[in-house]
Order: C-alpha cells, then sequence, then structure tokens
C-alpha cells in the first residue's frame, strides 16, 4: 500500500467526537424539588429559530438551525446541521436533524436522531419509560435493533444541557453542576460536569440587508447578557458561551470546529463563499490540522520488531498505554509488534469460556449477530467442511478479507457495521468495526482500539481492532497488516463513546522516537 493511500484512510477517528457513563444513583425523591423549579423556569423560556455559522481555521464548513418550541405538554427542540469538511484533499460531507421532546420540567420523553452521508443514512429512536428506561430502535442499511438502557438517573439530552443549567439557576460565575447526559450520535451516556466560567455581553448580528455589490451583510446588532460554560467529561472540556434561556451563541470545541448564531442569509453566504475558493490551509483540514510530528521517518515501521517513544505535553493518567504489547515505564513508551509464529492462543473457534464475554457480544453499531455478517465471516474464512477453527489464522484472513473488501475512503458517518458491509468503503474506523464484528460472529474474541499510527512523516489519530490469540494482538485491516506494526499506539480501548478523551491530545501531545530495533 502507498504512503499517499495509507494517509487518506485516516480521520475516522479525529471526527469521532462523542461520550457517554452512566451518574451515581440517587432517588427520584430527592429531585422532585429541583423538578418543580425547572417546570416553573422553563415557563419563561422564550421559543424561536437561531441560525449558525459553522467553521473551521476560520473557513465556513458547514451551517446549522435549533429550533425551540413550546407543545401542550413540554417543549419540543429541533437541531438541523450541514458540514462540508476538508479532508486530505476530499470534502467529506454530513447531515444530522436531531428532535428531542422534553417534559414540563426539561425532562427527555423521547428523541430521534439521524445521521445522513456518502456511504447511506443512520437513524436512531427512543422514548423514556418510567423515569430511567431508555428504549432505542436503531436502523441502518434495513438492519433493526432494539436495546434498552437503564440510567441511575432521567438523562439529560445533549443539545439540552446548556437549557437545563440556565433554567436551574446555575448560570453564576463559580457554579459547577453534574448530571447525565445522553447523545444520540454515541447512544450512550456519560456524567457530564458543567462550570460557569464568565459573564459578559456578546454582540450579535440581528437583521440583514444587501450592498450595493449585491452581497449580504449585518444591517443591526443586538447585545446580549452571556455566561461561558464549560462541559467537562472524559479530560476534555467543550466550551461555549450562552444567552440566559441556556441558548447557545457561540461555541468552540477542541478539534477546531466553531459555530456562532448569526442570520440565515450570512452563513449560507459565507458557505457558498468557502466552497468557491477552492483552496484549502492545513489548519482547516480536519486530519491534518491534528497531526502530530515525528523526529524520524517511520515509513518503513513494519520492519521494526520494537519502538520506543517519549511522550510529553500532556498528562498521560485515565489512558490504556500500558498492558499488552505495549509498556509505559515513566513517560516511555515501548511498543513491540507481536511474533506471529510466537502467538499460541491455546484455544480452538468458538472462544470455550466467558471471561471475554464483552468481546463477544453484539453491540449497538457492531451486529455481530446478523445473518449478513455472519455469512461474510465465514465466506472470508471459508467456513466449509475444511475450515479451521485456529484463531490465528481466522484473525489473517478477517484481516485480509476486510482490506481488500473495503474502497479507501474517508467516511463522515456513524460506523454500524451493517451499513459498512453494505457500502463497502470507509476509513480506519469502518473497517474496524466490521473487523470486530465478524470476529465475534466466528466466536473470536475482538475489541477497538484507539490512538496514534505514523503515516507520510507524521502521527495521525487512527482505529484498528485487537484479538485475543492468548494475549490481546494488534491487526490492521484498514492498511492489511497481521499483526499491526510498531508505530500503532493505542490509546483507548473502545469505541466511539471512549474515542472523545483523545481529543485532550490534540494540540498537546509531542512524540519523540528515541529507540528502536528491527526484527531479524
Amino acid at each position: 500500500m502507498t504512503t499517499r493511500l495509507r494517509g487518506r484512510l485516516i480521520g475516522g477517528v479525529v471526527l469521532a467526537a462523542w461520550a457517554a457513563v452512566l451518574a451515581q444513583h440517587v432517588r427520584r425523591e430527592y429531585f422532585a424539588p429541583e423538578l418543580e423549579q425547572l417546570a416553573a423556569a422553563a415557563m419563561a423560556l422564550n421559543p424561536g429559530t437561531r441560525f449558525y455559522s459553522l467553521t473551521m481555521g476560520g473557513r465556513s464548513v458547514g451551517l446549522a438551525t435549533s429550533a425551540l418550541d413550546t407543545v401542550p405538554d413540554g417543549f419540543r427542540l429541533d437541531d438541523y446541521m450541514s458540514l462540508e469538511l476538508p479532508a486530505l484533499g476530499q470534502t467529506g460531507t454530513a447531515v444530522a436533524r436531531t428532535r428531542v421532546d422534553l417534559d414540563p420540567s426539561l425532562r427527555m420523553r423521547g428523541f430521534s436522531f439521524s445521521l445522513e452521508s456518502d456511504v447511506g443514512r443512520f437513524e436512531a429512536a427512543g422514548s423514556v419509560r418510567g423515569d430511567t428506561l431508555l428504549e432505542v430502535d436503531i436502523t441502518s442499511q434495513g438492519s433493526r435493533q432494539s436495546i434498552s438502557y437503564r440510567m441511575a438517573e432521567s438523562p439529560v439530552f445533549s443539545a439540552v444541557v446548556p437549557i437545563r443549567v440556565a433554567m436551574g439557576g446555575h448560570l453564576e460565575v463559580g457554579e459547577s453542576v453534574r448530571m447525565p447526559v445522553f447523545d444520540p450520535s454515541t447512544l450512550a451516556s456519560r456524567t457530564v460536569e458543567v462550570r460557569v466560567l464568565e459573564h459578559d455581553t456578546l454582540v450579535v448580528p440581528d437583521s440583514v440587508s444587501m450592498d450595493a455589490g449585491g452581497r449580504w451583510a449585518p444591517a443591526s446588532f443586538d447585545t446580549v447578557p452571556a455566561w461561558k460554560i464549560a462541559e467537562v467529561f472524559g479530560g476534555v472540556s467543550v466550551e461555549s458561551w450562552v444567552d440566559e434561556d441556556g441558548r447557545v451563541l457561540r461555541a468552540e470545541s477542541p478539534l477546531g470546529f466553531a459555530m456562532e448564531t448569526t442570520e440565515y442569509e450570512l452563513s449560507t453566504q459565507a458557505l457558498a463563499d468557502a466552497r468557491s475558493s477552492g483552496t484549502t490551509a492545513v489548519d482547516e483540514d480536519v486530519i491534518l490540522a491534528t497531526a502530530i510530528q515525528s523526529n524520524v521517518d517511520l515509513s518503513d515501521a513494519e520492519s521494526y520488531e520494537e519502538l520506543r517513544f517519549v511522550l510529553s505535553g500532556v498528562d498521560l493518567s485515565g489512558f490504556d498505554l500500558d498492558g499488552g504489547r505495549q509498556t509505559l515505564r515513566g513517560d516511555t513508551l515501548i511498543v513491540r509488534r507481536e511474533n506471529p509464529r510466537a502467538l499460541d492462543p491455546g484455544f480452538g473457534l468458538p472462544y470455550p469460556r466467558m471471561d471475554l464475554r464483552e468481546a463477544l457480544q453484539p453491540e449497538p453499531l457492531i451486529q455481530s449477530d446478523d445473518p449478513r455478517v455472519i455469512e461474510m465471516a465465514e465466506q472470508l474464512t471459508v467456513r466449509r467442511a475444511s475450515w479451521s477453527p485456529d484463531p490465528r489464522r481466522v484473525a489473517q484472513e478477517l484481516t485480509s478479507g476486510v482490506y481488500n473488501m473495503l474502497e479507501k475512503t474517508i467516511t463522515f458517518s456513524v460506523p454500524s457495521a451493517v451499513q459498512v458491509l453494505e457500502s463497502r468503503q470507509g476509513d480506519c474506523n469502518e473497517h474496524t468495526v466490521l473487523f470486530v464484528a465478524l470476529a465475534r460472529a466466528l466466536g473470536l474474541p475482538a475489541r477497538t482500539a484507539v490512538g496514534l499510527v505514523f503515516v507520510n512523516g507524521a502521527f495521525f489519530y487512527h482505529a484498528w481492532p485487537e484479538v485475543w490469540l492468548g494475549e490481546w494482538t494488534a491487526v490492521d485491516p484498514t492498511f492489511g497488516q497481521y499483526p499491526a506494526d510498531a508505530s500503532h499506539i493505542r490509546f483507548i480501548v473502545g469505541g466511539l463513546a471512549q474515542q472523545v478523551e483523545l481529543v485532550r491530545l490534540i494540540g498537546r501531545l509531542d512524540i519523540e522516537v528515541v529507540e528502536n530495533s528491527r526484527a531479524d
């Protein structure tokens, strides 16, 4: 595989910036006074529609709207977002639509979410039963799943968090509040701490007119009291400015994305200007902007049996750096490439014990029990009378099978195994989620690893599978590597909900290659 082709495959992990985990157990009665206060305060909420311009590196990459309406039994929030992201010479497009129905105290009753991109459409719709049982139906490429979540508290929908903070009376500098937040893009929940950092006044356009050159321009402005809040989770802090109702005025993520309230005509004009410019700077490219330069050229990384790195600039606690083929000694990380001849799984397929059950079960986006996934797994490993139950052979066949099956392209989607199987294209996330589903369908324990890999002179964010072959062994169906080379640095084990934690590395992590040894 050429380095140019390898480079085009990196990036799904960068986009994959969304989170989850449950909050502590608290009795419903404890929250009754707060719910009554929320319901009373929410009566003063001003319905209306906000328009936003989305930028990266100062370049318009999309637009968004957020409409809050009152309904007879509560509120409804409709969000729309259209993105056109430059990535390694490509432009990836995605359209996300979200609707959440709220009761008078802003608790979620139900939601719907869809993400449409070049590779297909992903949909999820859910409703809350009682206070804490969330039932969700997922649709992707004709595959339907129903799952249930039992939560310790009634979940707060991610888009409603600032409104909930404002209506709860927490918009005071120095205030801090924690809440369980459900994100529809990851289908999971996470405890989020919201901190109120500053109070100021922002100036925003509130009307437009067309100038002599036929272009839209602000005609008048409004001054709006605003509070700067930070939503903190997994070591990541996402900051935004909100008004007294908790409606977002301006926001910026650690990835370099920004959104700012404006008038509709101005947002569409900015996007049209970006489309016609035809040029993209490095800091406007969603992939190149996150690259970490290397002091050593590791283009021949497959020839090394071991690599050593000094990691600096960030707090390494909380990452899955130590274990398996990786050894962390202070700030020095040793990564060895597994020797396939030395691997001794000690079992035949399917895996016979229960200790690795989580790495064998289907998940919302890893549909290992889908008949199409099972059929493809058996086809790739020639599962007939002569089929070998040797997990090493199966892992190697799946690696090459997925590598050869998928067209290598950057995609902007929620990676789902059945969707990837239908579209036959994707970047590292799509290759990984399909491999993990195929492996589990055959009884081979598999999980997702996320971190960095060396490509074209730098380290980029990347995802790859690990399979249990007597030890967790890294493979890379995106690059066709069995096992994966030692330039793969694992930081996290887990899917989309965990990958958001990589964001705290961006712009901070430094990597120095200090020692290496080549394979014989």
